[in-house]
């Protein structure tokens, strides 16, 4: 029988019955209402993407098929043009950002002739499932994934058009937020994120690597994070603007369930 690698984590978990709702804000504190799969298979549903479920398993020869022992399952949603793929990772022994296991990976390529990405970007539980979602409307929006011709400040821009601080240690590379709890920054990638740029695998130990953003929600400091998320260095500044702009946007979203590490920080209203 199928045994889930993080049972902490499923796969779509679902509030108690009768459980009030609220909207909440600000939206990078809210969480992901312990619907993170589901609202975002949603959205790339809708968005036309295909999808499938890879199983591996093993079965003894005189097993019935029901008590098979499967090892990993991951389910699959690709885009029309197969450019632009996404993976729910969770119970496929995804690696940490931020001490949180990675929950989806999306990845795109070039062309359709490369097997290979041309970039990646990783996503943590507990990162609200509206802004993983407006990422992917803007991956999927776009003509071609993998190109694209803004620079880092439209990320930075973006954010603090909306409010966020610029890192008074490094203004032209970081961003947070005005409660100091969520940071995105431009910096050295880190270990297995995969990216096309081969310098990402052959740089040196005592070099630094190609920069890639990445963004994390840290409620108090030294505090375990809320979520994490990581972009490869080939990940276009404007789709990771996309990701900026909804991360910091005022709109509240619909929660029932609340982190504990946030839920006195988060303004509420009942939704009924």
């Amino acid at each position: 029988m199928e045994a889930p690698l993080y049972p902490e984590f499923p796969l779509e978990p679902s509030p108690s019955p009768g459980v009030q709702a609220f909207w909440v804000g600000p939206r990078y504190l809210a969480g992901d209402d312990g619907r993170l799969y589901e609202r975002v298979a949603d959205t790339l549903t809708g968005l036309g993407w295909a999808n499938l479920t890879v199983v591996r398993g093993r079965r003894g020869p005189d097993e019935a098929s029901e008590h098979r022992q499967v090892l990993r399952s991951t389910v699959l949603h690709i885009s029309r043009d197969t450019l632009r793929w996404a993976q729910w990772v969770l119970a496929d022994e995804p690696f940490l950002l931020g001490e949180l296991p990675v929950a989806w990976q999306v990845s795109a390529r070039e062309d359709t002739s490369s097997p290979l990405a041309a970039w990646s970007a990783y996503f943590t539980p507990g990162i609200p499932g509206e802004v993983l979602g407006d990422f992917l409307a803007a991956l999927n929006s776009r003509e071609q994934p993998t190109a694209g011709s803004a620079g880092p400040e439209l990320v930075l821009d973006t954010l603090t058009t909306r409010g966020w601080l610029r890192d008074i240690d490094h203004p032209r590379s970081g961003a947070v937020d005005p409660m100091f709890t969520t940071c995105v920054s431009l910096g050295e990638m880190p270990p297995l994120i995969q990216d096309g740029d081969p310098r990402a695998l052959t740089v040196p130990a005592d070099e630094a690597g190609p920069a890639g953003w990445q963004a994390w929600a840290e409620p108090a400091l030294g505090a375990p994070c809320l979520w994490a998320a990581s972009f490869s260095s080939g990940v276009p500044h404007d789709l990771v603007a996309a990701f900026a702009a909804s991360l910091a946007s005022s709109a509240p979203v619909l929660r029932r369930v609340l982190p504990e590490s946030t839920k006195d920080r988060l303004l509420r209203a009942p939704a009924d």
